[in-house]
C-alpha cells in the first residue's frame, strides 16, 4: 500500500495544541486583527510545527467575503494586457485581494463566462471587456460591484476608468497633418473593439475638420496579420497614401513588417505608420514606433481604488475617471512634433 497522505492541520488543531480559542487563531492570521504579540508568536510556533496554513476559501464562507476580484479580459487582447494584469494584481494584493482571471474569446462572448463568474461568488469585478447594460444590471442585482476599464456602457451608469481615446486619435492625426501629410489610410480594429473605434472616430473627425476627404480604411481585426492585410487593402484603394494610422500598436507593427519585407517600402521616407498603446515591442529598434501610450499604472490604481471603495460602500454613485494619452515620438513616421 502506498503512503497515506497526511491530514491537513486545521485551525482547531492549532487552537487545541496552543491552548487557545479558535477565534484567537483566526485573529492571528487576519491582517489588522487585534491580538497581542506574545499570543501571536505562541500560535505561530504551533502553526509552523503542525504545518498549518489558513484556508482562504473556508474563511470566505464564514465572512461572506472571499477577497477574490474577477478580471474579465479578451483572450485575443492587446499586448499591453500583461502589464495591466501585473498592475491590477499588485494593487489588489496590497489590499489583501487576489485576481481571478476570466478570458473570453471576443467582447461579444462575455455572456458565455458570466455563469462561472457568479459561481465563484467574487467580491467585485474589473472588466477590461465591454459589458452590456443588461450584464451590468445582472451584477448589480447580484450585489457585485463593477468597474469598467477602458470601456463605456451605452446607457447604464457604472464606474469606469478610461483613456480619452478620441482625443488620442485627434492628437495623432493632428501631428501627421502638421508634418504635411494629406493622403491618409486608417487601419480599424475588430467589430467589437470599442477602444479602436473611439480612436478612429477621433482621427476621422480631425481629418474632416482639416478638409481631408476620401480617407482609405481597412479592417485589421486588431491583430498583427490583420495589420499587414489591411495595408494591402488601403494601398489598393489609394496607392498615394503617405500616412497609415493603425488603431493599435500590434496592427501597426504588422503593417511595418509587411511594408518593409513584402512591399519593399522605406519607412518613414515612403510611408509613415503609427499606432496606439505604447507596448514594449514598439520600442524595439526594429520598429521605434510612433504611438500614443496609455498611463496603465495610474489607470490600474484608479480602477482598484474605485472598486475597493464600493466594496465597503455599495451605495456610492458611479464614478468616471478620464486619463490623457502621451505622445511617443518614433522613427516610424514623419510627424510635426
Amino acid at each position: 500500500m502506498g503512503a497515506v497522505a497526511r491530514r491537513r492541520s486545521t485551525s482547531y488543531d492549532v487552537a487545541e495544541r496552543a491552548g487557545v480559542s479558535q477565534s484567537a487563531v483566526s485573529r492571528c492570521f487576519t491582517p489588522g486583527a487585534s491580538i497581542s504579540p506574545a499570543l501571536r508568536e505562541r500560535i505561530m510556533v504551533v502553526a509552523r510545527d503542525l504545518g498549518y496554513r489558513p484556508n482562504a476559501i473556508a474563511r470566505g464562507l464564514i465572512t461572506k467575503h472571499n477577497n477574490l476580484i474577477a478580471v474579465l479580459i479578451t483572450a485575443a487582447g492587446n499586448l499591453y494586457y500583461p502589464q495591466l494584469l501585473f498592475e491590477l494584481s499588485n494593487r489588489l494584493s496590497e489590499r489583501g485581494m487576489r485576481v481571478l482571471l476570466f478570458a473570453v474569446e471576443a467582447e461579444d462572448k462575455v455572456s458565455d463566462i458570466l455563469p462561472e463568474v457568479f459561481a465563484y461568488q467574487v467580491d467585485g469585478v474589473i472588466s477590461v471587456t465591454r459589458l452590456s447594460d443588461a450584464q451590468i444590471a445582472e451584477f448589480e442585482d447580484n450585489g457585485t460591484p463593477v468597474v469598467l476599464y477602458n470601456r463605456l456602457p451605452a446607457n447604464h451608469p457604472v464606474s469606469a476608468v478610461i483613456c480619452d481615446h478620441e482625443a488620442c486619435g485627434r492628437m495623432m492625426a493632428s501631428a501627421l497633418l502638421d508634418a504635411g501629410h494629406r493622403q491618409f489610410g486608417i487601419i480599424r480594429g475588430a467589430d467589437f473593439a470599442q477602444v479602436v473605434a473611439q480612436r478612429v472616430e477621433g482621427i476621422a473627425s480631425c481629418l474632416a475638420a482639416a478638409g481631408i476627404t476620401g480617407v482609405a480604411m481597412a479592417d485589421g481585426f486588431s491583430t498583427y496579420e490583420g495589420g499587414a492585410k489591411a495595408l494591402d487593402a488601403i494601398l489598393r484603394i489609394n496607392p498615394n497614401v503617405t500616412a497609415i494610422i493603425a488603431g493599435n500598436d500590434i496592427m501597426a507593427i504588422g503593417a511595418i513588417d509587411h511594408a518593409r519585407m513584402s512591399l519593399k517600402l522605406e519607412i518613414p521616407r515612403q510611408i509613415s505608420i503609427t499606432g496606439f498603446d505604447g507596448i514594449p515591442q514598439g520600442r524595439l529598434n526594429a520598429y521605434d514606433l510612433c504611438t500614443i501610450s496609455q498611463p496603465v499604472n495610474h489607470m490600474a490604481e484608479a480602477a482598484v481604488t474605485i472598486l475597493a471603495e464600493r466594496l465597503v460602500n455599495q451605495s456610492l454613485p458611479a464614478e468616471r475617471r478620464v486619463f490623457e494619452g502621451q505622445f511617443i515620438v518614433g522613427a516610424s513616421a514623419l510627424i510635426g512634433k
